[in-house]
């Protein structure tokens, strides 16, 4: 994980890509208002914590920055959205972010994630195996066939 700070220092690198790849971030977003528990960290000594910025009222839900360089390029450049709540049904969504919702669905299941909500591994295997998409590699399949071996295991008594 990159420190805040780094953000802004071309000589640090973080999560980088080459050109013509592409990566799919999932990020739990927690409206405020919201009580989670969160593990907790060291009170900071001199600085304050941040206290959060009101909402517009638009249906924004976080604001992304990204940086990034041109393929020869050594200064980095600023990209800056904000993100709305679009609220739709994963029916509409790409199969690749169907795919990756289920893995991190799998992963919430075998963690017991407090929020993995009614997530079960025949849900996960339902999508995975609806949105396999172009599995050149094999990994989708190996997944499906990693969740079906979990789902088929029989509890220790």
């Amino acid at each position: 994980m990159q420190r805040h700070e780094d953000f802004n220092d071309d000589r640090k690198d973080a999560g980088d890509m080459g050109a013509g790849h592409t990566v799919t971030a999932l990020f739990e977003v927690v409206p405020k208002g919201v009580e989670i528990e969160i593990p907790s960290v060291d009170p900071l000594e001199y600085q304050k914590t941040a206290q959060p910025i009101e909402a517009s009222g638009n249906g924004e839900i976080l604001h992304l920055k990204i940086r990034y360089k041109e393929p020869e390029g050594n200064m980095s450049r600023l990209l800056e959205m904000p993100v709305f709540n679009q609220a739709g049904s994963i029916s509409e969504a790409s199969p690749d972010f169907c795919f990756t919702s289920a893995v991190a669905s799998f992963g919430m299941i075998l963690r017991d994630y407090r929020t993995k909500e009614n997530s079960t591994l025949d849900a996960v295997l339902q999508t995975a195996e609806n949105s396999r998409g172009a599995d050149v590699a094999g990994y989708r399949e190996e997944f499906v066939e990693l969740v079906r071996k979990a789902r088929d295991l029989k509890p220790v008594p």
